[in-house]
C-alpha cells in the first residue's frame, strides 16, 4: 500500500466539461477519490506568509481555472480569527511543495464551498486565538459545506486545536442532500487535540469530525483521531458513509457516534433517518480521559460492522457497539478502488504514514504521534497547555516548475521510500 493511495487524474477536459456547479454535482462520485483537483491547469506560487494581498495563499486560493497551488515559503500563516474560504473549483493545495518545516494556518482554517478540491500536506491549527472561555470564536479546522461543496479530497494534514470540529461535511438541516455537501474523504491525517473548555459558546466542545444532516459519501480512512472528548467522528440524519482504518485514541464519552436530535428537525419538512454508515478495519484505544464502557459505536444509527477492535487501559476487550444499532449484513456504501488492511496491523502499518509532513514530522506531530505510543497525553482546552502556537522564521526558496510531468514532479517532493 503506497502512502499516496489511489489518485485518478482526469485533466482540464472535465473542467471544461462542468462549467456550473449543478454539471459539477451530476459527476460527484466515489467519495471524491477520483478527484482530478486542479492537474492539467496553471501553477500559482504562493512567495509570502501574508493573510491576503499578492503573493499569498488566499489569493492563489481565489484565483480561477484549475490551477496547482506550490510554495516557495514555509513557516506560519496568521489569519487572525478568519478562515480562509475557497470558493472556486479544479484546486490541488500542495503543501508538499514547501521547504522545511512546511506551511502552519493558526487561528483560522479552510471552508471549502466548492467542488473537485484537493488538500494535502498542510499543519492547520486555529487554537483559541487568545480569547477567553466562551467567547463565541467557534472555527473548524477544515469546514467542506454547501450546495456546490463535493468531489473533495483531504489528505495528508495535521489538524488540531479547532474550537467546533476538527473537519467536517455539511450543509442546511432543511433543505435536503442536494443543498448539501457530498462525496468527500478524509484520510491519512491527523486530527488530534480538539479544545475542550475553550472559545465554543456552548462551553465544553472537543470535538473530532461531524457529518451533519443530509451529507452523504462521506469517508474516513487512514486517520489517527487522537484526544478528541467526541465525534470521531459523528454521523448524524440522512448521512452516509465509510470509517475505514483509522486510530482512534482517548475518547471520552463516544468514540464513532451515529444518531440525531429529534427536536431538530421540528420546524423543517423532513423526518430524520437513520444514519448508514460501513465501519471496518478500526482501532479504538482507551486514554485517560475514556469513559470505563466506552464503545466503538455508540448512539443509533444503521452499521455494517467488520474486523474492529477495542481495548481498554488494561489492554482488555471491550466493546464494539453500544446503544441501538442496527447492524446491516453488507456495507451500505463503499469506495471503489481502496485497500482494507486489518485492524490488527494498523499501528504498524498507517502510524508512519499519516499527518502533513510523516517524513519530516514537526515539534507538534511528533508530540501527539508519541502520545498515542507511549499511551499518555490528555484533552485540552488550550493550545497553551502544549507549548503554544508554532514559531517558525519563514523560509524561502525558489522553485522551478517543469512544463510537463507535473504529478511526477510533485510526487519528487516525497522522499524516496516514503511515497
Amino acid at each position: 500500500m503506497t502512502a499516496r493511495g489511489v489518485r485518478c487524474y482526469l485533466g482540464l477536459a472535465l473542467w471544461l466539461a462542468l462549467p456550473d456547479a449543478a454539471a459539477a454535482g451530476e459527476h460527484c462520485r466515489n467519495f471524491g477519490l477520483d478527484t482530478p483537483g486542479g492537474s492539467g491547469g496553471a501553477v500559482v506560487k504562493v512567495t509570502n506568509l501574508n493573510a491576503a494581498g499578492p503573493g499569498s495563499l488566499a489569493a492563489a486560493l481565489a484565483t480561477s481555472g484549475p490551477r496547482i497551488v506550490v510554495f516557495e515559503v514555509a513557516g506560519v500563516i496568521d489569519l487572525a480569527q478568519s478562515n480562509l474560504t475557497i470558493s472556486e473549483p479544479f484546486l490541488t493545495l500542495a503543501g508538499e511543495t514547501a521547504p522545511d518545516p512546511g506551511i502552519t494556518l493558526i487561528k483560522g482554517g479552510l471552508r471549502i464551498i466548492s467542488h473537485d478540491v484537493i488538500i494535502r500536506h498542510l499543519h492547520i491549527r486555529p487554537g483559541d486565538a487568545g480569547l477567553p472561555k466562551r467567547a463565541g470564536w467557534d472555527t473548524d479546522g477544515v469546514a467542506v459545506t454547501g450546495k456546490n461543496a463535493c468531489n473533495v479530497l483531504v489528505e495528508y494534514n495535521s489538524i488540531s486545536w479547532a474550537t467546533d470540529e476538527l473537519v467536517s461535511a455539511s450543509g442546511p438541516r432543511d433543505k435536503g442532500p442536494q443543498a448539501t455537501s457530498k462525496h468527500i474523504t478524509f484520510r491519512y491525517n491527523i486530527l488530534a487535540e480538539a479544545l475542550d473548555y475553550a472559545t465554543h459558546i456552548k462551553g465544553k466542545h472537543s470535538k473530532g469530525a461531524l457529518v451533519h444532516d443530509f451529507s452523504q459519501h462521506i469517508a474516513f480512512i487512514g486517520n489517527l483521531f487522537a484526544h478528541n472528548a467526541r465525534r470521531n467522528p459523528y454521523f448524524k440524519a440522512h448521512t452516509t458513509g465509510v470509517v475505514l482504518n483509522n486510530i482512534i485514541y482517548n475518547a471520552d464519552a463516544n468514540a464513532v457516534k451515529l444518531g440525531f436530535i429529534d427536536n431538530e428537525w421540528t420546524h423543517t419538512d423532513f423526518v430524520p433517518v437513520n444514519p448508514q454508515v460501513a465501519v471496518v478495519g478500526n482501532l479504538l484505544r482507551y486514554g485517560r480521559d475514556s469513559y470505563s464502557d466506552l464503545a466503538l459505536v455508540s448512539y443509533h444509527g444503521d452499521a455494517y460492522l467488520r474486523d474492529n477492535l477495542t481495548f481498554n487501559l488494561d489492554d482488555n476487550a471491550m466493546y464494539e457497539a453500544m446503544g441501538v444499532i442496527n447492524r446491516l449484513a453488507t456495507a451500505p456504501v463503499w469506495p471503489q478502488g481502496i485497500k482494507v488492511m486489518a485492524a490488527k496491523d494498523l499501528e504498524q502499518q498507517l502510524l508512519p504514514l499519516i499527518g502533513a509532513r510523516y517524513w519530516q514530522r514537526d515539534a507538534i506531530e511528533q508530540r501527539i504521534v508519541q502520545s498515542y505510543v507511549d499511551r499518555d497525553g490528555r484533552i485540552i482546552d488550550s493550545q497553551q497547555q502544549v507549548g503554544g502556537y508554532p514559531q517558525f522564521e519563514p523560509v524561502y526558496r525558489p522553485l522551478q516548475v517543469p512544463t510537463a510531468n507535473i504529478n511526477a514532479w510533485l510526487a519528487s517532493f516525497i522522499p524516496a521510500g516514503e511515497q
